[in-house]
């Protein structure tokens, strides 16, 4: 079992949590992290980039000029693509780049996320919180209070709104709920917050599909 503090919003050690070596220690699989990122990388893009081919391009489809006998090079119409405003050859089209990930796959690229973010002690737990109301300051103080610098994400049992709101100020510092996050976010943050239940619950997830794998 590996062993980690538990802190409150003002930083001070509560008590310690367990939680499985199965889930925190699994080996960290960087190919598959990498086709991960990639994949979901390639699938925020819109592939709406388009030109316009010779084809396309409005005006007269016209020979500009004779082909002998001028002592220029022949040429063709206006719309040829070494001319300006003329067509666009071997332009981009409207295209999708989405590339097929499969599930077992990205389960196992978000655990070596995960892992080696408990490896590399970047993880921290606090309690379960809430705020009354969007603060700002509160959540500016509790990165101070649990030392947590850099690129900071949040990771929270359930959506709070008055959290969301106070943590969308802060440059770099983000947050999800413990069953939206990706790998993405774990890997382009330096430092995750982690709430004891939804640590709980992501270390419930994990070790069933380590246990399913193993059966």
């Amino acid at each position: 079992m590996a062993t980690l503090d538990v802190h409150n919003i003002s930083g001070a050690v509560l008590r310690e949590k367990e939680l499985a070596e199965a889930f925190t220690d699994a080996e960290v699989n960087g190919p598959v992290i990498h086709q991960c990122v990639v994949a979901y990388l390639a699938n925020q893009r819109q592939g709406t980039a388009s030109t316009k081919t010779r084809s396309e391009v409005k005006g007269s489809g016209r020979k500009l000029y004779r082909q002998k006998g001028t002592g220029r090079a022949r040429v063709g119409d206006a719309k040829s693509p070494i001319r300006v405003h003329g067509g666009v050859a071997f332009g981009p089209k409207p295209r999708s780049y989405r590339q097929a990930t499969p599930k077992r796959l990205r389960q196992l690229g978000l655990h070596s996320a995960l892992a080696d973010r408990f490896q590399n002690q970047q993880c921290i737990l606090v309690e379960d919180f809430t705020l009354e109301h969007p603060r700002t300051k509160d959540i500016v103080k509790m990165l101070e209070a649990v030392n947590a610098e850099g690129k900071v994400l949040f990771v929270l049992n359930e959506h709070s709104l008055n959290i969301h709101l106070s943590v969308r100020n802060i440059p770099q510092v983000n947050s999800c709920t413990w069953d939206n996050i990706n790998i993405y976010q774990v890997m382009w943050h330096d430092t995750l917050i982690i709430t004891e239940n939804a640590a709980e619950k992501l270390e419930s997830k994990f070790v069933s599909i380590s246990s399913d794998k193993e059966g």
